[in-house]
């Protein structure tokens, strides 16, 4: 029977087909579905790993051991396991494996907007890259035949379009696929100079036979319009804009495969038309090969290599009528983003703005720490960067600045990789002071489980790690706890912290307002008889605060009674009912 599926969810449903039965990954908009629809099929090991490094040679063990294996992740997380890339890109496979990348064009929820496209290249695999909830299944298939055939981990690039879109999908049932007997086999798994060396021809051996297997890949398509004038190659949701405003008329080489290229394909294609046009998100890298192998295309000089695209931009782009209409922002508020009414994180950044801290800060839900009117984070780098960054911060002004700057990490993103730079902070002797936001859950991509929780991807009690023994047993002899809905305790703790000749760490403890199991309580209201018009409780930026008919406003359905507001109110006019 037919269905509607996200394309994430498709992709889950086609491992699910496919026989995958172990899945490793670290959540990451916008791909953290595909393994949570992973997890509801009983078939399927499931689980949330520290990070991504440790989620791809997790699933290359289980692939080694000889079950089909996946990991997932967004397109930074690829940065982080890189490592294992590259070298499984030497050692190959038992059973099949498949690294699912999601790439963030527009930067909706990600620091940059890399093209993952450049890795495939650079690690010798193959990738393929769904257009839409169809193809994301049946590319899921294909991926383990390639994988298994070719001894290669293979690359799935999803985007945010195509990933959390829905299109019609046909579901099949479960293939069953036998486990592979692991064999013993140093000079293939084991990559230390003698045996890589060795490994390194086969590599470009298996390149050069991909990309015979990509001439007539089944992903590869080319669709044959009625004109001469204009060929379009292109890929992903790039496809389906180009068919919507292109119409049937237009040839189109469309491209599911898109490393190793295909190059008598895309010759052949560019010769049967005037004019060729590379439709692509990001980088020029379709374009780039074409004119590698002696094509001439055009590209880039029509897209930008900024942003996404979309129907419009390729319409103007290929010079055809554009329609007229209001652009999102004239029709549309503006609603800037905001931490919640009652997070957890609200209190601790006011203190922080507060003391006129510098706070080197980090990837999750706490980063809106940096907006106003809090405006209380100085630098957002990646996952881990904070504590990492601290120490080379006050280093490099010869510790002048330990008294006046922290770091700030949430508890996930401190499992993730801020552990090993505590490490560093205690072994190098930083006298430095680190916040660690634990709001008991991994919040910036939809509340997944973590280390520090006791429960595991599936919601059974798991592990969990004591932050305040871990942090002692880095190196960290003073650790302690406060309540950022206190902010007295708040301002005490990092005052004393930060004059403390020696490292230390804050552990700021709060569930997420947003968790189910959370009890709140009453909403506060205003007693506009009391209330100065001095605007002290909209210096926190709650979105259930509000100022109207100069008076300061509570709404009700917003409001979680957290009470930080009433601390900044000097005439009593915040109450509770």
């Amino acid at each position: 029977m037919k269905q509607l599926m996200l394309g994430n969810e498709a992709v889950a449903r086609g491992l699910y087909e496919a026989g995958c039965a172990f899945v490793s990954s670290y959540p990451g908009t916008p791909s953290t579905e595909i393994t949570e629809c992973a997890a509801k099929y009983p078939e399927i090991y499931a689980e949330w790993a520290p990070n991504e490094k440790v989620a791809i040679e997790a699933a290359f063990g289980a692939a080694m051991g000889g079950k089909r294996s996946f990991c997932g992740m967004k397109h930074v997380g690829l940065n982080v396991a890189a490592d294992p890339l590259f070298t499984i890109a030497y050692t190959g496979i038992n059973a099949g494996l498949i690294v699912g990348v999601a790439d963030d064009a527009g930067m909706h929820s990600s620091q940059n907007e890399q093209d993952s496209r450049n890795y495939a290249k650079a690690a010798k695999v193959p990738m393929l890259e769904p257009s839409d909830s169809a193809e994301g299944l049946a590319f899921a298939k294909l991926a383990y035949e390639i994988s298994e055939q070719f001894d290669t981990p293979v690359l799935l690039k999803m985007c945010t379009r195509v990933a959390h879109s829905q299109s019609i999908v046909e579901p099949a049932g479960r293939v069953e696929v036998s486990q592979k007997p692991y064999v013993k086999d140093p000079p293939k798994y084991i990559m230390m100079p003698g045996f890589a060396k060795k490994r390194h021809p086969v590599v470009e051996a298996r390149l050069q036979a991909l990309a015979e297997y990509a001439e007539t890949a089944p992903c590869n398509r080319w669709e044959r319009g009625t004109e001469r004038k204009l060929g379009i190659i292109t890929s992903s949701t790039c496809y389906q804009y180009v068919r919507e405003v292109c119409g049937e008329d237009v040839s189109v080489l469309k491209l599911g495969m898109i490393w190793p290229l295909p190059k008598r394909l895309l010759t052949d294609f560019a010769a049967s038309v005037d004019r060729v046009v590379v439709v692509e998100e990001l980088d020029g890298f379709v374009e780039d090969y074409c004119k590698t192998i002696g094509l001439q295309v055009e590209g880039k000089n029509l897209f930008s290599n900024i942003d996404e695209l979309s129907q419009n931009k390729v319409a103007a782009g290929l010079g055809l009528p554009v329609p007229e209409g209001k652009a999102l922002d004239a029709a549309i508020p503006a609603r800037p983003p905001v931490m919640c009414a009652g997070c957890p994180h609200r209190g601790l950044y006011y203190t922080l703005k507060k003391l006129k801290l510098n706070v080197i800060g980090d990837i999750g839900c706490y980063t809106l720490g940096a907006v106003a009117p809090l405006n209380a984070v100085d630098s957002v780098i990646c996952m881990g960067a904070s504590v990492s960054g601290i120490h080379g911060f006050n280093k490099a002004h010869n510790g002048a600045t330990e008294k006046n700057t922290v770091a700030v990490i949430g508890d996930s993103t401190f499992m993730h990789s801020g552990m090993t730079g505590l490490v560093n902070i205690a072994y190098n002797d930083s006298h430095s002071t680190v916040i660690i936001l634990d709001n008991s859950i991994t919040g910036m991509t939809g509340h997944q489980q973590n280390p520090t929780t006791g429960f595991n991807l599936k919601g059974d009690p798991a592990a969990k790690v004591d932050l305040e023994a871990l942090c002692r047993a880095l190196g960290i002899n003073r650790v302690r706890v406060v309540d950022p809905y206190d902010l007295a305790q708040c301002e005490t703790a990092i005052k004393e912290e930060l004059a403390a000749d020696e490292a230390s760490v804050i552990i700021s403890r709060r569930p997420c307002a947003l968790l189910k199991y959370v009890k709140h309580k009453p909403p506060l209201h205003v007693d506009s008889d009391k209330c100065k018009s001095c605007k002290m409780c909209m210096q926190i930026g709650c979105p259930a605060i509000s100022f109207t008919d100069g008076k300061a406003k509570i709404d009700n359905t917003l409001c979680t009674g957290c009470g930080v507001c009433r601390q900044l109110c000097k005439f009593g006019a915040l109450q509770e009912d």
